[in-house]
């Protein structure tokens, strides 16, 4: 019998993963699933970006790269950040990862010990709590619930700070709820970081480009925390890129430079053509793909329109990403044959079964009593499975 460590063993499984991977079990078995639970667009990478990934394969770009990255991909990312968020970096303090969520885990890893403690507004990304347990760290989690839009203020966040915070880490547009914040919500919080210096502020961009409600802003932009945020973005989300792995930080000099250390010993660099793909991906500029976020924008239109006629079920707006997260504490204590739903993770498994509907439980984000349903898929699938949800909610008794 093998012996596995107590990190191991403490740690939860992703339950978005959970959940696509029951999805894809019951799928095998005949079942019709509509798949709700993973944040995956289900566009096709943009052609031109496949294209440069071809031409890198014929010019055998196929050898190890530097740790943190071609430079000229660091050069691109630079120009981004520049060109679509005002922030102003150089090729030293940036790395590329494969993928968003491995710049956040060398990221945690190499700033944060035992015992530190870890500011997370809730409902958030199921694994930044994970990862942060991982380091030895606790997450602190602040929650604002739907009523609030699900964005914390910065009285909230001011009292969760103690002695031994060392880190405040969001997302916006966010993951899982779609909120945005906006400039005077985000001065607010910056207002309270700025008085004390020695927070990191984490910053996961990753939706930036998937944003409703005008131009994306970057907390690294305010004066007062520009010297400690660390910027963290990728090209899953709004270049259809899931697959290729790549996502990317941009740090103080002496943050990225350890997170450089921390992944030269786990992956080393990301994948060559992946990042030769990324190169022109990120020089062409956000609007060569300004037609997925309008088809997103449709879709989120269509299911707010439809979640909002379920029967007590409360549902607000997203402002960005691809999620909704209604609130179904009516549902909670109801049951139906051989189903009694007692928390959210119950009634995800209930839709799952009897309504061939995968969704992913709030409790994986920090929040009790939600659920999370994914529109990155088509019209007519968004359509099919909330009608199904609902009519499995109606049979609740």
């Amino acid at each position: 019998m093998a012996h596995f460590s107590r990190r191991l063993l403490n740690m939860a499984e992703s339950e978005t993963l959970a959940m696509a991977r029951l999805s894809r079990e019951l799928k095998a078995e005949g079942k019709d699933i509509i798949n709700l639970s993973l944040g995956e667009p289900d566009f096709d990478t943009p052609d031109y970006i496949k294209q440069a990934a071809k031409d890198a394969i014929d010019q055998n770009f196929s050898h190890y790269t530097p740790v943190a990255g071609y430079d000229e991909l660091l050069d691109a990312i630079c120009l981004k950040l520049k060109r679509d968020n005002n922030l102003d970096f150089k090729r030293s303090q940036i790395m590329v990862s494969t993928g968003a969520k491995q710049c956040i885990a060398n990221l945690v890893m190499a700033c944060i010990d035992e015992g530190d403690e870890v500011i997370v507004p809730a409902p958030y990304w199921v694994s930044y709590r994970e990862i942060i347990k991982m380091a030895g760290g606790k997450p602190v989690e602040v929650l604002a619930g739907i009523e609030k839009d699900f964005k914390v203020t910065a009285d909230q966040v001011e009292q969760a700070i103690t002695a031994k915070t060392k880190m405040f880490m969001f997302s916006s547009p966010c993951n899982p709820t779609g909120s945005v914040y906006n400039y005077d919500e985000l001065e607010s919080i910056v207002k309270v970081l700025a008085k004390y210096p020695d927070i990191v502020v984490v910053s996961d961009e990753i939706y930036e480009l998937i944003n409703f409600v005008g131009a994306h802003i970057s907390i690294g932009t305010f004066e007062a925390v520009k010297n400690r945020t660390v910027t963290i973005n990728g090209l899953s989300k709004a270049f259809a890129m899931t697959g290729w792995r790549l996502g990317y930080l941009a740090a103080p000099e002496e943050i990225a430079k350890a997170c450089i250390k921390m992944q030269g010993q786990f992956t080393s660099a990301t994948c060559s053509i992946a990042q030769r793909a990324a190169i022109v991906a990120l020089t062409n500029g956000p609007e060569k793909v300004s037609s997925m976020v309008t088809a997103f924008k449709k879709r989120k239109e269509l299911a707010h329109s439809l979640l909002s006629d379920i029967p007590n079920m409360t549902v607000n707006n997203p402002q960005g990403a691809f999620y909704f997260f209604p609130e179904i504490s009516y549902y909670i204590g109801k049951s139906v044959g051989k189903y009694t739903i007692g928390n959210s993770d119950d009634l995800s498994m209930y839709l799952i079964h009897e309504a061939n509907v995968s969704t992913v439980p709030g409790s994986a984000f920090g929040a009790e009593n939600y659920i999370r349903l994914s529109y990155a898929t088509s019209e007519d699938l968004i359509t099919k499975a909330i009608e199904r949800i609902k009519t499995a909610l109606l049979n609740l008794k």
